[in-house]
């Protein structure tokens, strides 16, 4: 059913955004120091280390797309998705902990374990609120430029939140390093503020969906009826075909959906390697380059999304995407010739790195809507289901290519307390991943976004036939 158009309040934009403080926590955190934890702290192999995390990633693969189809049936029966987002609120913070308190003395194979467990575990609770709080942006909000300013706001809290962990953590273990305690308590300490701070960033984002529903009536998925008497009969197999579908069915959705996975691996990429390039290239600390690579998109957020009012969301999205590969492939004379000089390039990527997190985002409602004016409502936790499986792989997947590029090149590991000569081999390995790889990558995102269709017109033309038609439920016209 058609509901009436649905205006953007200042309250809405900011609960909303609050949930980036735990998603860009949840986002960086795990990308920046899990696997310099284990390779560097419990001393796992970097193979060892690499499988630990791909393979809990695979696990959010899996259940993110059941997730989005049973967040749309919470819709459909009670109006609702945020009990998933409660449910993550609480669950996080436990398992994060968990995943960081690896007991001192464990043997390599127990060490990466205990960590794959734990970030099992913490995965799921975050899947369980950041499915349904993808999707939410659909139900929210109708305009084209409407929706670049809800997902511009929750870009710029991001890049606040992803400034803060991924400089505050290491700052944290440093701290209870240099107070006397042991590395194995730093993290384990900077888990326990990072995840108080997700759960009451996600409580609140949690609110948002109450006073944003309205007068709008929640649709109801054809696989069940309104009173929800056929939602037992709807089993995982069907999740995971309606999942299917809709990337099958929608071409504009595929289409964004292949650039931004592809992307993600390029940044999941970059930032896996962070740690690694301050270490082992310029011997600093990780938070003057980190935040080099992520300030900048405090500054030019809002110029992104004036610049797609302009010429359009997928226009200035092909615009970040050679902005970034270009700054990353500079890197590369980091092999010839290292210093603080990489810093511009870093921040110009920065700054792109802006329009690739929040284009794709302001984006993926209006092929939600595309898609509901074709094929009728009610997959908008589907879709983002599947979105939030495919970043979810390209951001481990990124994780993945680092840890692979570290073994193969000799990268040595080691235990808390203990240091260690690089080969030359490991060294422009970790340049190459932080540089070539990445720009390859963004280059070849660039074939799958000129698929895509759509234009503001085709999505002022739906949000206009809305607002002429009556409210639904009063003899309106269905679509």
């Amino acid at each position: 059913m058609v509901s009436p158009a649905r205006t953007l309040g200042r309250g809405t934009v900011v609960r909303y955004a609050i949930g980036s403080v735990g998603t860009g926590g949840f986002g960086t955190l795990p990308g920046l120091v899990l696997l310099i934890y284990m390779t560097n702290t419990l001393g796992v192999n970097p193979a060892f280390a690499g499988a630990a995390f791909t393979v809990s990633k695979i696990w959010d693969v899996i259940i993110d797309p059941w997730i989005g189809a049973r967040s749309d049936r919470s819709l459909a029966r009670t109006g609702a998705r945020r009990g998933f987002m409660a449910l993550g609120a609480i669950g996080l913070p436990v398992f994060f902990v968990l995943t960081f308190a690896v007991p001192p003395g464990l043997s390599e194979l127990a060490s990466a374990a205990w960590v794959l467990i734990g970030f099992l575990l913490a995965a799921t609770a975050f899947s369980f609120f950041q499915v349904p709080y993808i999707a939410l942006p659909a139900e929210l909000v109708d305009g084209y430029d409407d929706r670049t300013r809800l997902i511009s706001a929750r870009v710029i809290v991001l890049a606040l939140a992803i400034l803060a962990f991924g400089g505050g953590a290491t700052e944290i273990v440093g701290l209870v390093t240099a107070g006397g305690g042991s590395e194995y308590l730093g993290y384990l300490v900077m888990a326990g503020v990072a995840g108080l701070v997700f759960g009451i960033a996600f409580l609140v984002a949690s609110t948002v969906e109450r006073s944003a529903r309205g007068t709008s009536r929640p649709v109801v998925p054809a696989t069940e009826r309104e009173d929800g008497t056929a939602a037992s009969k709807v089993g995982l197999g069907m999740h995971y075909r309606r999942g299917w579908s809709a990337v099958r069915s929608s071409q504009p959705y595929r289409a964004l959906l292949v650039t931004f996975v592809v992307q993600a691996l390029a940044i999941g990429l970059m930032l896996a390697g962070v740690a690694y390039v301050a270490a082992e290239i310029l011997g600093t600390g990780v938070i003057v380059l980190f935040l080099s690579l992520i300030a900048p998109a405090l500054l030019v957020t809002p110029l992104w999304a004036a610049l797609s009012r302009r010429i359009g969301k997928e226009r200035a999205l092909r615009i970040a995407t050679v902005v970034f590969a270009v700054a990353a492939l500079s890197l590369v004379l980091l092999i010839w010739y290292p210093g603080p000089w990489l810093y511009a390039p870093v921040a110009l990527a920065g700054a792109a790195y802006a329009g690739l997190q929040s284009l794709p985002l302001a984006m993926l409602p209006d092929t939600v809507a595309h898609d509901a004016a074709r094929n009728g409502p009610g997959r908008a936790g589907t879709f983002s289901g599947v979105w939030t499986a495919g970043e979810t792989a390209g951001l481990a997947f990124g994780g993945t290519i680092l840890s692979i590029v570290l073994a193969v090149t000799g990268f040595i590991p080691t235990v808390a307390g203990q240091t260690a000569t690089q080969p030359e081999s490991a060294t422009v390995g970790i340049i190459v991943s932080f540089s070539a790889i990445p720009a390859a990558l963004m280059f070849g995102s660039l074939l799958s976004l000129a698929r895509y269709p759509l234009r503001r017109s085709d999505i002022d033309e739906r949000t206009r036939r809305v607002d002429s038609e009556p409210a639904a439920g009063n003899g309106a016209p269905t679509a």
